[in-house]
């Protein structure tokens, strides 16, 4: 194993690694719902609230956060002498080949092997300039957004049948076998869609962080600290009401509109965030380590909510009630913030992103060039 303490350090963002910290505890709070129990949440209070505040929200601030890093990544691939798309090539690889093992094992809704795999995408378009990366977002968002209107007005998913929900119940709670074999078939089936929808509503939040990368925004605070009031006020006031009103009354004709709120309340949150960290810069330290190592906090939910609810471990799918299953969210999230800053003081890299970067952690002659970031 490379000794950490060989590979010359390289300054990071703290702002993008709490960003991302921050992001991970509302991906928990949705991740649970299908770890919970496979058809989700049941109608009632717990889905309303979920639905209005965190569904659709933390994803487009996670994939910002990765087009944004991208540029990062270049930019410290430069600083060591090294290919920047071999690099990022080889971490994509990485990526799809930990998220198959992810998605069979332990969480059907894995998105690394996405992240991957569009990865790759997001970097043939990387010579894009911001306005053409923009220009490019907004248009597959669009494309994509008007497909999910005319498919919820053609006809919304009646959700599964009371049968069909103990029948995956049942495959939950089973044995490594049964389950496995039961995600691997789901995995297989979905996977064209969910590369197409991600092509429509992933990438295009890839090049919106790529454009901000590449113009360095979040890396000068006095840039973006006077426009995190107006996104507040946008994504609160407009998109929050959206989001709030699909998701209890799932009216077909609000779905277009709700895809489009996502990113104005996600862009919200991460506003609110920065503005607190500016504020209370100690609340860096709380959010930031976690989202240094991200991916390995990522698996290690799945590994965990599989440990309480699959029948890996206590067999717990259906058995909690919906409130109880976001209390349970909360508390790991906060158990995995500790244990992050703990592991961040010892060591430069979680073991998942070891895995994912091991092939360039190897020591590099320095060159001379300017001081960058890396995130």
């Amino acid at each position: 194993m490379t000794d950490e303490r060989a590979i010359p350090a390289v300054p990071r963002l703290r702002e993008l690694d709490a960003l991302r910290g921050f992001a991970l505890g509302g991906i928990l709070l949705v991740n649970i719902e299908i770890m919970s129990d496979p058809s989700g949440f049941v109608p009632g209070a717990a889905m309303t609230v979920s639905e209005a505040l965190f569904h659709n929200k933390f994803y487009v601030l996670f994939s910002f956060l990765f087009g944004y890093s991208l540029t990062m990544q270049f930019r410290s691939a430069e600083r060591a002498g090294a290919s920047g798309r071999g690099r990022t090539v080889r971490r994509c690889l990485a990526l799809m080949a930990i998220g198959v093992v992810h998605a069979v094992f332990f969480f059907t809704g894995d998105v690394l092997f996405g992240y991957g795999a569009i990865g790759l995408v997001l970097l043939a378009l990387g010579r894009l300039r911001p306005r053409g990366a923009l220009q490019v977002a907004a248009a597959l968002y669009g494309i994509g957004t008007l497909i999910i209107a005319v498919m919820a007005v053609a006809g919304r998913d009646a959700g599964v049948s009371a049968a069909e929900r103990e029948r995956l119940l049942d495959i939950a709670r089973a044995g490594w076998g049964t389950a496995a074999a039961w995600r691997w078939e789901l995995f297989t089936d979905r996977l064209p869609t969910f590369l197409l929808f991600g092509l429509f509503n992933v990438l295009p939040l890839f090049l919106v962080g790529l454009a901000a990368g590449k113009a360095r925004l979040l890396e000068s605070p006095a840039r973006y600290l006077p426009w995190l009031p107006g996104v507040q006020w946008i994504g609160f006031g407009i998109g929050l009401p959206i989001s709030a009103l699909d998701a209890m009354t799932h009216w077909p004709p609000l779905a277009g509109l709700s895809v489009m709120a996502g990113p104005l309340v996600a862009a919200a949150y991460g506003a609110t965030l920065l503005r607190i960290i500016h504020s209370h810069p100690r609340v860096t330290d709380v959010f930031a380590p976690a989202g240094r190592i991200a991916a390995t906090v990522y698996v290690g939910q799945s590994l965990i909510t599989s440990l309480i609810f699959t029948g890996y471990g206590f067999g717990l799918a259906g058995r909690l009630s919906d409130w109880t299953v976001l209390a349970l969210a909360v508390v790991l999230y906060a158990a995995q913030l500790a244990l992050a800053s703990r592991w961040t003081r010892q060591h430069r890299y979680g073991p998942i992103e070891y895995a994912a970067a091991r092939n360039h952690l190897r020591p590099q002659p320095r060159t001379p060039g300017p001081r960058t970031v890396e995130s």
